[in-house]
């Protein structure tokens, strides 16, 4: 294979990324790599996502095979999700991504200061 087909980046790659590494899934996935979790419990530890986006990103994960959703004979009936062992393969890449920002933080945001100080004389017109 050549090295520039190796880390091209196609639709259906830019889908994937975009499907599982998106803001909710990434704070799902880490409370799912800790322990099973039931739909109210993902809300209590993600407080700021909203019931129509947890189910969403939750429908999106299981699709993927990221996650599994499991019914659970109670009564009444509940549901768990679970991390699956494909899932749990995201953590090496996912923790290589977190320290990658760790470490450049204060390059990005200094870049960033120096991009929304300057004048650009393109803006506005």
């Amino acid at each position: 294979m050549d090295t520039a087909d190796e880390f091209r980046i196609d639709t259906p790659h830019r889908e994937l990324l975009d499907q599982v590494l998106d803001k909710w899934s990434l704070s799902i996935l880490d409370e799912l790599c800790e322990r099973p979790c039931r739909f109210n419990e993902l809300r209590r530890a993600i407080p700021e996502v909203t019931q129509k986006s947890l189910t969403a990103t939750l429908r999106r994960l299981e699709r993927n095979g990221v996650i599994q959703r499991d019914v659970l004979s109670t009564r009444p009936v509940a549901i768990s999700y679970r991390i699956t062992p494909l899932g749990k393969t995201l953590r090496q890449p996912i923790d290589v991504l977190l320290e990658w920002a760790a470490e450049h933080l204060p390059a990005i945001e200094s870049a960033r200061e120096a991009f929304d100080t300057q004048e650009d004389p393109t803006h506005g017109q």
